[in-house]
């Protein structure tokens, strides 16, 4: 497996967990998945830290659900106010949803202006499309190529990457996703093509054009960045051919890109609807649909929407802490000042080693791409027993995805480098 645990090295692992996960394939269903060679335990988190079961302390730099950091006491104790006070669903009029979606509203340019309040970034998407396809009146979605956008039906039917038996239906059309290696500076023209050809084929299918969801930093396609911009020639073909741009910014978003608060906002879209969740809540779950005005007015008034605990009091409370600390403690600054220090970093490391292709990144959104799906293995995991915590990535799995909370610091970027140049000397040369 190239991010995570074969079940056939289980001899490898000590005693206790052996056990452990062994319990783990009695109990839970088969479809979950382990992370690295050797699985770790984790029983507490504190900011960019991570504790295993003896208290060893790893960086964490990967996981953006935590995005100011695992445990953030803002979180713990807005959400803790809101459960002692009241937690009801949105039939009711409070005051808190309305200030939150009208200061979230505020962080969007362009018309997106309405919000639909869910529990999970899949939820946030099965709706999108549902209204997405009620809107245009067409069935057909494209897809890039290795994409993930969640695990309901209908976002399963959008997620290849997660697996070749996981069946897309006539439906949806995969398109080969932008590749910054393969198409250089050619790229925005590429995937603007490949939207066009994609088009095609829905239509040759009878299904028609209903739309496209893109996640706007092609987290699953192995992080395509750049140049910013490039998008921008597809959302035209897809505005030309009467579809709907659905921006994905589960991942990219909250000013994780550095420069802008959402990702799409560095390619200068106007998407019709935009969907976020994960970092929302801090680890709390909450998501969200917006639209832009007029999208969705006729699914809203046909159709019945109701999310039991989406936009709920503790929810809103952890989204709106959420939105405090990254305001108060600069957090997209930080992300474009030291995600370029970090980049920096990888680059002068691929430069040196002949099984590094490219290093690339948009704030503390990065990746490098390895020559083959073996040697990411390898970096991945010789990190993680130095306790330093990355993934990987892309159709072919070869690509490093470094994606931490963004309490990560510039007093954290020497451990992060030092740690994989020494996973390097573990990747053979030739």
């Amino acid at each position: 497996m190239v991010n995570g645990f074969d079940p056939a090295s289980a001899d490898s692992l000590n005693d206790e967990m052996r056990e452990l996960v062994a319990r783990r394939a009695r109990i839970l269903g088969p479809s979950y998945r382990l992370f690295y060679d050797t699985p770790v335990e984790f029983v507490r988190g504190e900011g960019t830290w991570l504790f295993d079961s003896e208290g060893r302390a790893y960086l964490d730099a990967y996981n953006n659900v935590p995005i100011i950091g695992h445990s953030h006491p803002a979180v713990h104790d807005a959400v803790s106010r809101a459960l002692s006070m009241l937690s009801t669903h949105t039939r009711y009029v409070t005051h808190e949803i309305l200030d939150y979606a009208e200061r979230l509203v505020a962080t969007f340019d362009g018309d997106v202006s309405r919000v639909t309040f869910a529990c999970s970034g899949s939820e946030a998407v099965d709706l999108a499309v549902r209204l997405t396809r009620y809107e245009t009146g067409a069935q057909g979605m494209l897809v890039t190529s290795n994409a993930y956008h969640g695990t309901t039906t209908a976002a399963a039917q959008l997620s290849p990457s997660l697996g070749p038996d996981n069946d897309l239906g006539s439906t949806v059309v995969r398109i080969p996703a932008p590749d910054a290696v393969r198409d250089g500076a050619d790229i925005g023209p590429c995937f603007a093509e490949a939207v066009r050809t994609g088009i095609a084929e829905l239509r040759a299918r009878g299904v028609g054009f209903a739309g496209i969801i893109v996640d706007s930093i092609l987290s699953s396609d192995g992080v395509q960045p750049d140049p910013a911009g490039y998008l921008r020639e597809a959302r035209q073909i897809v505005r030309e051919n009467g579809g709907l741009w659905i921006a994905d910014e589960v991942q990219p978003g909250f000013g994780r890109t550095g420069t802008h608060f959402w990702g799409y906002q560095r390619h200068g879209l106007d998407p019709d609807i935009v969907v976020i969740g994960k970092p929302m809540g801090n680890g709390y779950p909450i998501s969200a649909m917006l639209t832009r005005d007029g999208v969705g007015d006729r699914f809203g008034n046909d159709i019945r929407y109701f999310n039991t605990f989406g936009g709920s009091g503790a929810a809103i409370a952890a989204a709106s802490a959420v939105l405090d600390v990254i305001e108060s403690d600069g957090l997209m600054a930080r992300a474009h000042d030291v995600g370029a220090h970090l980049l920096a970093g990888l680059q002068n490391l691929t430069a040196l080693h002949p099984r590094l292709i490219q290093a690339r990144g948009a704030g503390m959104f990065l990746a490098v791409e390895c020559d083959t799906a073996e040697t990411a293995r390898v970096i991945v995991n010789g990190m993680r027993n130095r306790r330093v915590l990355i993934s990987a990535s892309g159709e072919n799995g070869n690509v490093l995805k470094i994606r931490p909370p963004l309490a990560f610091d510039s007093t954290h970027v020497p451990t992060l480098i030092s740690t994989f140049a020494e996973a390097l000397t573990e990747v053979h040369p030739s």
